[in-house]
């Protein structure tokens, strides 16, 4: 079943879509929601979406900002603009930028729904995710550790092995986890659980969120191993850690 996201700061339109989608009839899956385009990265990393409908007036990151990341860092992804603006310069941005459609506010159910076909015709059955070239030129220790840190940033959330790296580098694990120390302060492994750690709590900060799908989402198949994770790192339970928050 393919995912999908809608990031928008309103409200109002975030519910529209996912109302007037016909999500169950096109095999997708409930649409997860941001309110702007950072938050909109993060949580792709996390859910991996087939199709994004993203606005392009946003907040701390705009849409022609956020699509011109995302369609780099997700080439399979089909994003489809939805904005206010009815005027050529604007659609001419947004498909620059990488989206394949572009949906007037309101959002009308008949238009928002063949953006949804024109998306899903256009994706591939099966995906080709080829971790690209692999130079042969010489890398510095720093730059080995820059590398394993931009691919366990946008990976963190899929259990993943060290071994990959060990094919890439032609290092050991071990040799590895050493000058990623070395530059850090962190072994990798380290480093992963502190990432969905801190993402953890910032999930735990929305009631709407359940605890079971947080789990899933930061990569953990067992809810019963993430909050024990979560209490070894932080010393309080998930719940116990929602709870407090909440009562601020």
């Amino acid at each position: 079943m393919y995912k999908s996201l809608i990031i928008d700061d309103e409200k109002a339109v975030q519910i529209a879509i996912s109302k007037l989608g016909k999500w169950g009839f096109y095999h997708i899956s409930p649409p997860e929601t941001a309110s702007n385009g950072a938050q909109g990265l993060k949580i792709m990393h996390e859910i991996h979406p087939s199709i994004v409908f993203v606005d392009m007036n946003m907040p701390v990151m705009d849409g022609c900002s956020f699509l011109t990341t995302a369609s780099k860092e997700f080439p399979d992804c089909k994003f489809i603009v939805v904005s206010g603006y009815d005027s050529f310069s604007y659609v001419h941005q947004a498909l620059l930028c990488g989206a394949i459609d572009y949906l007037l506010k309101p959002i009308e159910e008949k238009s928002l729904n063949a953006a949804i076909e024109k998306a899903l015709s256009q994706l591939a059955p099966d995906k080709d995710l080829s971790a690209g070239t692999n130079s042969m030129v010489e890398l510095s220790q720093n730059d080995i550790a820059q590398n394993i840190r931009e691919y366990v940033e946008k990976n963190y959330c899929q259990n993943f092995k060290i071994s990959v790296f060990e094919e890439k580098y032609h290092f050991s694990s071990a040799y590895l986890t050493k000058i990623f120390r070395s530059v850090y302060g962190y072994s990798i492994y380290e480093y992963v659980m502190k990432l969905r750690m801190e993402r953890a709590k910032e999930l735990l900060e929305n009631p709407d969120i359940k605890i079971l799908d947080i789990s899933e989402r930061l990569g953990y198949a067992d809810n019963h191993y993430f909050s024990k994770a979560f209490k070894k790192y932080y010393h309080i339970s998930p719940s116990q850690y929602r709870s407090d928050y909440l009562q601020k």
